[in-house]
């Protein structure tokens, strides 16, 4: 499967973005789906996962209450709603797609999936 990010951008202290992951090659309807981020110098690091059934959302605390995942099944897409950004969230945002057995299992570290996006910048002004 190829994902595919964009909405990246540039965006004020405050503002929001809105990030959407396509598939390709292969539908994800069956897999678990993850956004991670990864700032300069720094590993990359857990932001939000969701289950393959999507009623099973978990965030980094650094994000929790701003940030919101969500996925359409229908168009193999999943999206990152971020609000209110601050210049710590300056990074380049990863989605990553595996294999999921269970409907509900979110998954939260880089070595639990085998498929990656290229990413897309994410620059928060102060």
């Amino acid at each position: 499967v190829q994902l595919v990010e964009s909405g990246g951008g540039l965006v004020q202290a405050g503002g929001s973005l809105r990030l959407s992951c396509a598939a390709s090659g292969r539908t994800f309807s069956g897999g678990a789906l993850g956004w991670f981020r990864q700032a300069p110098g720094k590993q990359r690091e857990f932001v939000a996962a969701i289950s393959k059934s999507g009623g099973t959302t978990h965030y980094a605390d650094s994000v929790k209450d701003r940030f919101t995942i969500s996925r359409d099944s229908a168009k193999n897409t999943v999206d990152l709603q971020m609000d209110r950004l601050n210049p710590e969230d300056t990074a380049v945002y990863y989605c990553a797609a595996r294999q999921s057995w269970g409907s509900s299992t979110v998954y939260t570290s880089t070595y639990d999936y085998d498929n990656w996006g290229q990413g897309t910048l994410v620059t928060v002004s102060s």
